[in-house]
């Protein structure tokens, strides 16, 4: 016998008992006596013999996997998002497959398909710039497999959702640069299908009037990719004004960086002639010159509450108890106040 092919109808030729006394010795069965799950357990041992796990699964229905389709994994917000994920569902007992739809719809349809053939238990989704239509997570939701949404979602009335609150993130982004004397606030927006785009802007604006600002239209420009190179080019048009802002809220870091570029270009100081804030805490916006005042997502913690809303659901599923409320977990944001933005030189 070949170590790797060991099977329990082997150990059960071997000590001349039946397969089915075997796989209850394993199984540490109260039918089954001491002396044959010792001898059992020590044969087993000394072949070698390991359970078959696909065809367990497949007796169980359940593969103990969960499946994660992220936006961009070159992106240092959902780097982090994963990481929580990894702590909550290994602990757990469950292994992560990891789906990059590179912001492409095609693409999260075929992910989508992809995890759903390989018979995930269930699914962490946050969903791609390009994303408008959503039958393809409707009908994957609609055969019973659970899916749980982070930081972009879809607003299904089945599905769970955990978000940061953008909305307040970037009303208190755009508050700080009006404490700081600015008053012409530009704001680089990002897709605008995208919810969380939707809220910062929001945010942007109510800060705006809420201060006795105008929300002036020229000083906002669309930024679909939300690129480094899309907030460089937009940031010119806005420089390029007869009266150009003295601040800008970008929608994301990489705008912002880009943002920064195009200031340093035309011979401008930041944040003397143009205060800068951003969205997300890249790791990278501690090290620009000046440094870049952001507004810090908790990725680590986001991704350990959705691997958890989406295990307990699988497990729910499992003992038949699926008609559960969805629930919505909403993280708070933290501004992190550098110096782009300080034309007061003070952090407090």
């Amino acid at each position: 016998m070949k170590f790797n092919q060991i099977t329990i109808k082997d150990i059960a030729r071997e000590l001349g008992i039946s397969p089915s006394t075997v796989s209850r010795a394993l199984k540490d069965h109260p039918d089954i006596s001491v002396q044959t799950k010792k001898a059992v357990n020590e044969l087993a041992e000394k072949l070698n013999y390991q359970p078959n796990i696909v065809a367990l699964n497949l007796r169980q229905k359940k593969t103990n996997t969960i499946g994660v389709i992220i936006p961009e994994i070159v992106h240092f917000f959902f780097s982090t998002v994963i990481s929580g994920i990894e702590d909550v569902a290994y602990t757990a007992g469950y292994n992560v497959i990891l789906a990059q739809s590179n912001e492409s719809y095609q693409r999260e349809m075929t992910d989508m398909k992809a995890l759903f053939n390989s018979r995930v238990d269930g699914m962490l989704l946050s969903v791609s710039r390009e994303t408008t239509n959503f039958d393809h997570i409707e009908s994957i939701i609609s055969k019973g497999v659970p899916i749980v949404f982070y930081d972009r979602m879809y607003n299904s009335p089945t599905s769970s959702k955990v978000i940061v609150d953008d909305y307040a993130g970037a009303k208190e982004a755009v508050s700080h640069l009006i404490e700081q004397g600015c008053k012409r606030i530009g704001h680089l927006n990002g897709a605008p299908n995208l919810i969380i785009s939707i809220d910062r802007y929001k945010g942007y604006q109510d800060a705006l009037t809420e201060n006795g600002l105008e929300v002036n239209d020229n000083l906002i420009v669309t930024c679909p990719s939300g690129t480094f190179e899309e907030g460089k080019k937009a940031t010119r048009k806005l420089l390029a004004l007869p009266n150009p802002p003295d601040a800008i809220f970008a929608n994301n870091d990489p705008m912002a960086m880009g943002a920064m570029m195009a200031i340093k270009e035309k011979g401008l100081k930041i944040p003397k002639d143009v205060a800068i804030v951003g969205f997300s805490n890249w790791f990278f916006g501690e090290l620009m010159e000046p440094s870049l005042t952001t507004v810090d997502q908790p990725g680590f913690e986001m991704g350990q509450e959705a691997a958890r809303l989406l295990i307990r659901q699988i497990e729910m599923k499992e003992k038949d108890q699926f008609e559960i409320q969805p629930e919505t977990k909403i993280l708070k944001t933290r501004l992190i106040i550098r110096d782009s933005s300080l034309k007061s030189g003070k952090k407090n």
